[in-house]
């Protein structure tokens, strides 16, 4: 199967790849900025090209002779403010994709939305609540969406961030320290939407994914300690601390916790109607995969560190 993916060059997209490549389907990853990305080249069945997602007629030629795209692309925090980023991201690209699909006749779309998309008032979640509702209502197309909780692995931006923190300093603060999340395994996630493409039974349907486990984030980052070797005290801050943190961490360059993050955590991340069910997967949960790479990513910091010294 000819398979175009949009927002596919990043964390999960590569989990994805490397699931699709094994089962030998031909890939091609559409990205705004391919010079950043020649890594993907390097899969086999996997071709990178440079193009314009926002332009629908380009879109369209990219598509031309496709089976199926699958559209993937998100953001976490917007560079600018009010939800336009989340909106151009989330809401303008996915409705260039359905018209660009229409446009060349490819039916079948998978779509990688978020658990509890629509939900509370953030600007991630009501943009990704958004395109869903664009998708759903093409109905000329054959269309699964894809609701995963918060996506781990090797290489991910949730277990390695608190790891680098943790690093840093004996005491952390941390805000929301009561939110749930459900973290899930990026290869089940993958592995679900590979047995989706060519399902028929699985066109116009969502599939909630998470994991077998739900935690607070402050059980979270202290189980991320103690499977990192490392003693430090994690300290939850109350709702007007976490708050302020999420203003002022906001003004910091890069967004490492904002207010629109904050807003996203006031919804638990978590489902009692687990989509692996259906899949017939078994998800799994993050003590048979997070150690692994916490564990190699501590050693590498420590030769790191070491040869740093040994230059002196």
């Amino acid at each position: 199967m000819k398979i175009v993916l949009v927002g596919a060059s990043g964390f999960f997209g590569r989990h994805l790849l490397q699931t699709l490549v094994a089962e030998k389907h031909s890939c091609l990853v559409l990205t705004r900025a391919a010079v950043r990305h020649g890594n993907v080249n390097l899969l086999p069945g996997v071709q990178l090209a440079q193009a314009d997602v926002y332009d629908v007629d380009e879109l369209a030629t990219q598509f031309a002779g496709a089976d199926a795209v699958i559209s993937m692309a998100g953001i976490l925090n917007e560079s600018g403010r009010g939800g336009r980023g989340f909106h151009k991201v989330h809401v303008e690209l996915v409705d260039a994709i359905i018209r660009a699909s229409q446009q060349t006749g490819v039916t079948r779309i998978l779509h990688v939305s978020a658990l509890n998309a629509g939900e509370g008032s953030s600007h991630y979640l009501r943009s990704k609540g958004e395109a869903e509702a664009l998708l759903k209502a093409a109905d000329d197309l054959n269309v699964t969406l894809f609701q995963p909780s918060v996506i781990f692995g090797q290489g991910d931006a949730f277990f390695n961030r608190f790891a680098l923190m943790l690093r840093l300093t004996p005491v952390l603060p941390l805000a929301c320290p009561k939110a749930r999340l459900q973290p899930v395994f990026a290869v089940d996630v993958a592995m679900a939407m590979a047995a989706a493409l060519d399902d028929p039974l699985t066109w116009g349907k969502s599939f909630t994914l998470a994991g077998p486990q739900s935690f607070t984030l402050k059980a979270l980052v202290e189980w991320t300690a103690k499977n990192m070797g490392q003693r430090r005290k994690i300290v939850g801050l109350p709702a007007p601390l976490s708050a302020t943190m999420a203003v002022v961490m906001g003004l910091v360059p890069g967004k490492p916790f904002s207010w629109d993050n904050y807003q996203s955590l006031q919804t638990d991340n978590t489902t009692d109607n687990n989509g692996f069910d259906y899949f017939g997967i078994d998800p799994r949960p993050i003590d048979s995969v997070v150690p692994d790479y916490l564990t190699g990513s501590l050693h590498q910091h420590r030769l790191q560190s070491f040869r740093r010294r040994s230059r002196r």
